[in-house]
């Protein structure tokens, strides 16, 4: 009896210690990462599902504004981040799994109605109002070169305010823009992009917090090589 509960012990344990989930954060990036009925879903969600399937793991994932994201994503202990840009400010704070998940060419948006505004340089641009996301690579490289923005908290409420007409430009992927003015009950048309910032071209990661434990980088990186062989990578443009 004795051997037949210290079996059950063991199997009970292993099975527990197997099924620990690991917590994932994101935000709101349609059609990459939305949220269905309370999961969070999207094409990207998915590639990150299946890395995290291939090792062995499982993932509790989260949507969260993205400052909120960001600050989990550095301050707490086996915590990942998708999809995040890899800036050589970023380099030392978070374990890089694999290679790319995406690339994306950021640059300014207004509403098309605006036939007002005219850029065609960087700098044409900071005569205007920008919303831009805290925390955001694009909002700390736009600030190293004499930008001020209106802080916000999640590329929803930058969408927010442009589409209210109280700023005047917002910063996000051509490709991204579409999905998100429809995602948000607009027509594709209501917005134009003007004008991709050079220094916004960046690959993107799903990125651990730099005191996560190696055996889950270990792993989700070997996972990452093996899913690309046979998966393309969602975030491509």
């Amino acid at each position: 009896m004795r051997v037949i509960i210290s079996l059950l012990l063991f199997f009970s344990f292993f099975s527990f210690a197997s099924s620990k989930q690991i917590l994932v954060v994101t935000e709101l990036s349609p059609p990459h990462q939305t949220l269905v009925n309370g999961e969070v879903s999207g094409s990207g969600t998915a590639f990150i599902r299946d890395v995290f399937r291939a090792a062995n793991l499982s993932p509790d994932i989260h949507m969260y504004p993205w400052a909120r994201a960001y600050k989990v994503a550095t301050t707490v202990n086996n915590t990942f981040i998708y999809s995040l840009a890899r800036t050589p400010e970023r380099e030392a704070n978070f374990h890089w799994i694999g290679g790319p998940i995406g690339h994306f060419e950021l640059g300014f948006i207004s509403l098309s109605s605006r036939s007002d505004i005219n850029i065609s340089t960087t700098d044409d641009a900071k005569k205007y109002k920008i919303a831009m996301q805290r925390n955001d690579f694009a909002t700390d490289t736009l600030a190293k070169i004499g930008f001020e923005v209106v802080l916000t908290s999640d590329i929803k409420k930058s969408y927010a305010l442009l589409l209210a007409n109280k700023v005047d430009l917002i910063v996000d992927d051509e490709n991204f823009m579409v999905k998100m003015v429809e995602y948000l009950g607009y027509n594709k048309n209501h917005l134009s992009f003007l004008y991709k910032v050079d220094e916004l071209t960046i690959d993107a990661y799903l990125a651990a917090n730099i005191n996560t434990e190696l055996k889950y980088v270990k792993a989700l990186n070997k996972a990452y090589f093996e899913v690309v062989k046979t998966t393309p990578l969602p975030y491509k443009n």
